[in-house]
């Protein structure tokens, strides 16, 4: 590709998102909405949120992880009990990360 087609791409991509992102912006008033789909929305984050995670935690290099000295199984299981103890977002990933940095950093798992 030129240079030229590739600005113009570029150009087009950024026109794309920006009307998709800015759909829901334009109208002064919300939009009408059936109220199951009001509250089905409220979970939409955590799922975006676990689909992210739980595949991190599971595979590795496209496989399932098969061994027990996995510091990601720890951190996440650290991760749960202090979500479950504090229910706190922010603590939960301190947890969760720390325990898997000292098991990989300080274990050498």
């Amino acid at each position: 590709m030129s240079a030229f087609e590739i600005f113009i791409t570029s150009l087009g991509m950024a026109a794309v998102t920006l009307l998709c992102r800015a759909f829901f912006l334009l109208p002064k008033d919300d939009l009408p909405m059936p109220r199951w789909l009001v509250e089905g929305l409220r979970y939409a984050p955590i799922a975006a949120l676990a689909a992210v995670v739980a595949p991190e935690l599971a595979i590795t290099q496209g496989h399932l992880i098969d061994t027990w000295r996995d510091p990601r199984i720890f951190g996440g299981l650290a991760g749960l009990v202090f979500y479950m103890w504090r229910s706190s977002l922010f603590g939960t990933i301190v947890c969760g990360t720390g325990v898997m940095l000292l098991l990989r950093f300080g274990l050498g798992w």
